[in-house]
């Protein structure tokens, strides 16, 4: 009889694979957001053409129909001036709307830049943001939309919307601001692009905006962070969406390489304004979200990062149904007028910007 050992192979290990997290359950608030934007018909991105997507439901779209079932009021938040504008850009006329607050000028002033991948969604779409910012920061605020993937490819958005920045610069006054007293804030893609005006206006010697608030930045081009692997299958944005958002937006995947969208691997991030970035739990961004807040901190920059756990992608607007929406203004707000009140209210000479 052989040894016991004898003809018996030795065990192997195999190294085990990196495990990746499970998506985070949303909370019961956000769950109704996003029971109603499927019963309201909305399918993936990734299955529609650009026209479609634009005229589906969105996640607006299901906040009203939360609000409707609860029986409460549709209506937007009150400000008290709302007004449709124009200004030049590259390329023509760009529309913008004019939040102004209840009180007396000259007011600080936020340019406000909505997401959507480059490709959905315009100022009615992210209406329920800039409305809420006038009114917690007590500051004017500037809605820009911009030309859109993929009938304007990139860089057609970032051109358009750092041409909304030097437009507001020449021309905050005569909206009864401080041109002194400037601000960016920007929402996904917009945050992306908030975020570059800031770093433009380092470079081209521009007036700085004297706080940049990003709220789920596009940061970086890197599909397989942990947060992508995590919230693949997430709603209302999902890996497929990213990549769909890519496909339509650049001329190719290498396109996004470009400092101004892969603002993760810049080396230079030193000597830009004081950023704000809010993160949410169930979100491909999350993870390139913080990288950036980290490499901003790293060049030594002064940041505020907050995540909010149990939401997802799209939630900042969302505050008449989801008390973490609130919680997320009242930050960004908070920011916003520390950055003002530390500034000296700045001489009110009307800028040569045109309208």
């Amino acid at each position: 009889m052989p040894p016991p050992s004898a003809n018996i192979a030795p065990p192997t290990t195999t190294p085990a694979a990196p495990k990746t997290a499970q998506m985070a359950q949303p909370d019961a608030q956000m769950q109704a957001v996003l029971d109603q934007l499927s019963k309201l018909g909305a399918k993936p991105l990734e299955t529609l053409t650009p026209d479609q997507a634009r005229t589906q439901a969105s996640p607006a779209d299901a906040v009203k129909a939360v609000l409707a079932a609860q029986g409460r009021p549709t209506s937007p938040e009150a400000v008290a001036s709302v007004k449709d504008s124009t200004f030049r850009g590259p390329a023509g006329q760009v529309p913008i709307r004019i939040y102004t607050p209840a009180g007396s000028g000259p007011m600080p002033v936020v340019l406000y830049i909505h997401g959507g991948g480059w490709v959905i969604a315009d100022l009615d779409t992210y209406d329920a943001s800039p409305r809420a910012l006038a009114n917690l920061s007590k500051a004017i605020v500037v809605s820009t939309h911009y030309r859109q993937a993929p009938e304007n490819k990139f860089p057609a958005a970032h051109e358009d919307t750092l041409a909304a920045y030097k437009w507001l610069l020449a021309n905050a006054a005569k909206l009864g601001g401080d041109p002194k007293r400037i601000a960016v804030v920007g929402e996904s893609a917009g945050g992306n692009m908030a975020a570059y005006i800031a770093l433009a206006a380092r470079d081209e010697k521009l007036q700085a905006p004297l706080a940049q608030v990003l709220i789920y930045p596009v940061a970086g081009n890197d599909t397989t962070t942990p947060s992508y692997l995590e919230n693949a299958h997430a709603a209302p944005l999902s890996k497929p969406a990213m990549e769909w958002f890519i496909k339509h937006t650049f001329e190719s995947p290498q396109a996004t390489t470009d400092p101004r969208i892969n603002l993760v691997d810049r080396p230079d991030l030193a000597g830009v304004a004081p950023a704000t970035v809010i993160l949410a739990q169930i979100d491909p961004l999350r993870s390139e979200g913080q990288a950036y807040a980290d490499a901003l901190q790293k060049a030594g920059v002064a940041v505020s990062v907050k995540q909010y756990d149990g939401v997802t992608h799209e939630f900042f607007g969302m505050a008449p149904v989801q008390d973490k929406a609130k919680q997320a203004q009242e930050f960004a707000a908070s920011r916003l007028r520390e950055a003002f009140d530390a500034a000296t209210v700045g001489d009110t000479t009307t800028g040569d910007g045109g309208s």
